[in-house]
């Protein structure tokens, strides 16, 4: 049996006799940085890690430093014996004050290979001991139960390795206090998913051309299906300042058209207040052609002001913005129609319908955002899917329940309309990597709360959020990878695609 998913961050209290593999534990699975030993602050106030006569000051920092962490919100390993119940009972307390759930670990190590590690060591514990130490372990079980704690995961290896069987995962699911849902499925469970890397940064250096086509490259080689960029013209408060470049995307768009043959490509969403539809209409259809049938457009009402005002560009009310994105979707559709007769429909009326080159494939259009009087609405009119600017599991859930109401409503397939999302995250290959990513890029939010905006993890935890928004009915995620600087930085999403292919 598996070890069951510890919640991340959390409070983590380590259970077990000397010698049973509770330091080997947290440091094949936690930093450094996270783990708070007695032993070694033993060291640290005194003259070693078996020097008992500084056990006191020892646990004053320990206790200091527990909650100095857990008032953060950062994930805190206590690595002690564990078996004091007092201190356990005011560690609990902390995580609850904290907000963080509370996990006990207990190591139920065989007694001989305690007493084996325990006797070569330079300093063993006595026998008596470490004897009561074991039966201790054997007794705490119950007692853990009772206190309270949000999930307690029993060791049972003889090594407490990774590959360590579990003899009983916990009392309840992980987040239990805090009214999280339970752990996702297994990345083994994952559906197919295409992934699309959104680049909204470009620190592209003196070589622009170059940054970009060796990251197109690299989305390519990482398994992306394709790549998608913003349309803006100034750079957007949410991602950088306004003086940082921000490239013109189709001309972006056309450049990699023919360096990176396998990728989708398109933007996400160009707004229908300074892309004319039939402009519009014209410029996919050329991307389409000139990248062999891989592009796709993203639509929407557009929202920021402040670049309007900037180029001299008119800003209607919202209600004016999305009668335009309805009218535009419907030119779109009308334009990338085969012929070249008359369209009269809805809200649009053409003379003709003559575009050339034509499209080489259906363009996909994706209608961003989750209004649900209007947008979701028109989505189901005219899309081939909406797009949400979260990843959010309950938000996804509900939107794509409006949407397929609009869509009977409407009388269209549901099945034909997808649902697809924007997701911010921040991934490295250990945990180092990620905590090493999240202060670089946190600015003045605190590390916990940027961490969990931006579900910062391994490529194994976003492989499960994303396989269970696939279980939702997500048909894509356009991965906007927070901190991309080169086309190594995208070299760990290869294990997500891969998972996800």
């Amino acid at each position: 049996m598996p070890e069951p998913r510890i919640p991340d961050p959390a409070l983590v209290v380590l259970v077990g006799a000397s010698g049973a593999g509770k330091s080997t534990w947290a440091a094949q699975r936690y930093r450094t940085a996270e783990v708070v030993s007695s032993d070694q602050l033993r060291s640290v106030v005194g003259s070693g890690s078996a020097d008992l006569d500084a056990s006191a000051d020892a646990f004053a920092v320990l206790e200091l430093v527990v909650r100095a962490r857990t008032g953060r919100g950062l994930t805190t390993v206590v690595d002690t014996l564990g078996l004091d119940a007092a201190r356990r009972l005011a560690w609990l307390e902390v995580a609850r004050q904290a907000g963080l759930p509370a996990v006990a670990v207990v190591f139920e190590t065989d007694a001989a290979l305690c007493r084996s590690r325990n006797s070569a060591r330079d300093r063993p514990v006595p026998a008596p001991v470490l004897s009561g130490q074991l039966r201790g372990t054997a007794e705490v079980a119950p007692r853990l139960r009772a206190e309270g704690w949000d999930l307690v995961v029993r060791v049972g290896a003889a090594d407490a390795d990774p590959a360590g069987g579990v003899a009983d995962a916990g009392l309840s699911a992980p987040g239990a206090a805090r009214g999280e849902r339970p752990a996702p499925a297994p990345a083994a469970t994952a559906r197919r998913l295409p992934l699309v890397l959104q680049i909204s940064a470009f620190p592209w250096g003196e070589d622009p051309a170059g940054w970009l086509t060796a990251m197109a490259s690299g989305a390519q080689e990482a398994g992306f299906a394709g790549l998608a960029l913003m349309d803006h013209l100034i750079q957007i408060p949410q991602v950088g300042r306004a003086w940082e470049p921000l490239p013109e995307p189709f001309t972006v768009l056309g450049l990699l058209a023919g360096s990176a043959p396998g990728l989708e490509l398109g933007t996400l969403v160009s707004p229908v207040t300074y892309r004319p539809a039939g402009v519009l209409a014209k410029t996919l259809a050329t991307l389409d052609v000139l990248s062999g049938g891989r592009a796709f457009c993203g639509l929407g009402a557009g929202w920021w002001e402040r670049e309007h005002a900037a180029y001299g560009l008119a800003f209607p009310p919202a209600r004016e913005r999305l009668d335009a994105l309805e009218t535009a979707a419907e030119t779109l559709r009308a334009l990338w129609a085969p012929g070249t007769k008359a369209y009269a429909g809805g809200r649009v009326s053409l003379p003709e319908t003559t575009l050339y080159p034509r499209p080489v494939s259906a363009i996909p259009l994706i209608i961003g955002g989750g209004g649900e009087q209007r947008t979701l609405r028109i989505a189901a009119r005219w899309g081939d899917a909406c797009n949400l600017t979260t990843a959010d599991p309950e938000v996804v859930t509900h939107k794509a329940e409006v949407l397929r109401s609009h869509c009977a409503d409407l009388g269209r397939d549901p099945d034909e309309v997808g649902v697809t999302v924007l997701d911010l995250p921040v991934l490295g290959r250990d945990r180092d990597a990620v905590a090493s990513a999240v202060e670089r890029l946190r600015g003045r939010t605190p590390a916990a709360a940027f961490g969990r905006r931006h579900h910062a993890g391994l490529p194994d935890d976003h492989t499960r959020r994303y396989a269970a928004l696939a279980d939702l009915g997500v048909s894509r995620v356009f991965v906007g990878a927070q901190g991309l600087r080169r086309p190594e930085d995208l070299e760990p999403w290869s294990k997500v695609t891969e998972a996800l292919g």
